[in-house]
């Protein structure tokens, strides 16, 4: 977190006293914390979302709503955060996996992965997105998608990353 000066200079205010007030209500608010030394340290308090409970995906069935639990979004996808980014997707070589164009995916820079998983890697030079298949001392990339065929590289492949997450907006 940044200290007093860097936050009157970020929000161009004149006095430190305006950033010592908006701090104060920040941790009045329960958004930031001060720890022995006085460093502020955020809460986790932005970015949770309520958990209510199940929603039936079959045969519809009686529910109640109750806060069961609060659930911060990037706690539960984002793992590594160092390692860790997202892209967008393009094409449509993995909708049997519910992964679409428009889609974000959420990534885990790695160069290793294991059967099955859904990789970012690099393939005679282009980067794809597909499952990564080992059979025996074969490795190719499989696609989610009845149109397309395997690609077994020619020359290389090298993984970037494995999916760990999608996202989707309607």
């Amino acid at each position: 977190m940044p200290v007093y000066a860097e936050i009157m200079k970020l929000l161009g205010f004149k006095s430190k006293n305006a950033v010592y007030k908006l701090v104060h209500k920040l941790v009045d608010e329960g958004m930031l914390s001060k720890d022995a030394q006085g460093r502020l340290i955020p809460n986790r308090t932005l970015g949770d979302l309520p958990l209510l409970g199940l929603v039936e995906a079959g045969i519809p069935t009686t529910a109640e709503e109750s806060v069961l639990d609060t659930l911060n979004i990037e706690d539960y996808l984002v793992k590594e955060k160092d390692s860790t980014y997202m892209l967008r997707v393009k094409g449509d070589s993995m909708i049997e996996a519910g992964i679409h164009e428009g889609d974000l995916v959420i990534a885990v820079r790695r160069n290793d992965a294991k059967d099955g998983d859904i990789v970012i890697a690099e393939v005679d030079g282009g980067w794809t997105m597909k499952y990564f298949r080992k059979e025996g001392n074969t490795i190719f990339l499989e696609p989610a998608n009845s149109k397309y065929s395997p690609i077994y590289p020619e020359y290389d492949i090298k993984i970037g990353a494995v999916v760990k997450g999608v996202i989707r907006k309607y």
